[in-house]
């Protein structure tokens, strides 16, 4: 079986998902910088005898939202980067995803017996928080999806037909 990194879908799911990285990481640069301007602005004001209500505050807000952006932009391409090396030498497994609970979920492998009490499926939470991500894995109930352990104890998984991967920790 090839590589999961030579799949055109797999390709493009992660450039998806560096993009949406990026996207993370540039807002939050803009906003720190916008922060930064409006900081020199609001003191020169100051310094001619001006104040601005709230001014002070709308700085400190767009440089600490700024900053999440950045942590955020800069492990999101970080994890991409991972991921991308390890599929370069994982073949994807195909399965079957079950839904445990809002982020808990069970990879069971082709052949996988639910009776057979030798066998396990692979139980794993999913990284992300985010609300839209959360629902787009809880909707493949029962779906047959592709996954691939990434190093550690993390796993990345996609199904046919989406448009990103989904990362997971093996759930203890």
């Amino acid at each position: 079986m090839p590589p999961a990194g030579e799949d055109p879908h797999t390709r493009t799911a992660l450039a998806e998902h560096q993009a949406g990285a990026l996207r993370w990481l540039g807002g939050g640069v803009i906003a720190v910088v916008l922060g930064v301007l409006l900081g020199v602005a609001a003191v020169a004001l100051a310094g001619s005898g001006r104040r601005i209500p709230g001014l002070g505050l709308l700085v400190v807000v767009l440089v600490i939202v700024g900053a999440v952006g950045v942590v955020a932009g800069t492990g999101a391409l970080l994890r991409t980067h991972r991921w991308r090396r390890a599929l370069a030498t994982t073949p994807w497994q195909a399965g079957r995803l079950r839904i445990a609970g809002p982020a808990v979920i069970a990879f069971e492998p082709p052949g996988f017996d639910e009776l057979d009490p030798e066998q396990h499926p692979v139980r794993l939470r999913l990284l992300s928080t985010a609300v839209w991500r959360t629902r787009t894995v809880q909707a493949l109930d029962g779906a047959e999806v592709l996954a691939a352990p990434v190093g550690g104890s993390q796993w990345v998984l996609t199904a046919e037909g989406l448009p990103t991967v989904f990362g997971a920790r093996l759930s203890r």
